[in-house]
């Protein structure tokens, strides 16, 4: 009885996993088809870092981890 909950509670990480790839191939989907064009291509990657490195500034700035 005791082995057959083990069994389930170890099916749970593997479910959510699943759950959050699934989330990120969906978003990423439509992006994709903007990678064939050049200039739609180096406007999404300027867009990534740029939303990559305010989230980096936000988070240093609210935890306190930038010296100034």
């Amino acid at each position: 009885m005791i082995q057959d909950l083990w069994n389930t509670v170890s099916k749970y990480p593997k479910f959510v996993i699943g759950v959050i790839l699934g989330i990120f191939l969906n978003a990423a989907a439509p992006l994709v088809p903007l990678f064939k064009r050049p200039v739609t291509a180096i406007a999404l990657v300027g867009v990534l870092v740029g939303g990559l490195a305010f989230v980096s500034f936000t988070l240093k700035a609210m935890l306190g981890l930038d010296p100034l």
